[in-house]
C-alpha cells in the first residue's frame, strides 16, 4: 500500500471499524480479518488494535470479556448508542467528500464539459 493510500486510510479507518461492529459484534482479530475480506489486505493487527482502544476510551463501543478456548479471554466489541451515531455522522460526511471529491475529478478530466 502506498503512503498516500496509508495517510487516507488513517482518517476513514475508524469509521470503518464502527461500520463492521454495525453488522455484528466481534473482536480484533476478527474485525482485521474482516477488513482483509474487504480488501484492506495491509492492515497490521496492531493499527486495528490502537484503533480499538481509541474507539473504547471514546465510548463508542460496549466491551464483553468472552473466555477463549486458547489463553485469556477475548474482548468482543459491539456498536453502542453513541457509537451509531457516529457512525451516522461518518456516513454523512463520507457522501459529501464523495460528491465532491466526484465533481472535482469530473472537472478535471472534461474541463470543457463545465461550460461555466
Amino acid at each position: 500500500m502506498g503512503k498516500q493510500m496509508t495517510e487516507m486510510l488513517k482518517g476513514t479507518l475508524e469509521g470503518i471499524i464502527l461500520a463492521i461492529l454495525a453488522v455484528q459484534p466481534a473482536y480484533g482479530y476478527d474485525i482485521t480479518a474482516r477488513l482483509r475480506e474487504q480488501g484492506f489486505a495491509d492492515i497490521a493487527e496492531g493499527t486495528v488494535y490502537a484503533l480499538l482502544v481509541r474507539i473504547e476510551q471514546r465510548g463508542l463501543v460496549d466491551v464483553a470479556k468472552v473466555p477463549s478456548e486458547k489463553g485469556p479471554p477475548r474482548k468482543v466489541y459491539s456498536l453502542n448508542a453513541q457509537g451509531r451515531e457516529y457512525l451516522e455522522e461518518f456516513w454523512r460526511s463520507w457522501s459529501f467528500l464523495e460528491k465532491r471529491i466526484g465533481q472535482l475529478h469530473r472537472h478535471v478530466n472534461n474541463p470543457q464539459e463545465q461550460g461555466e
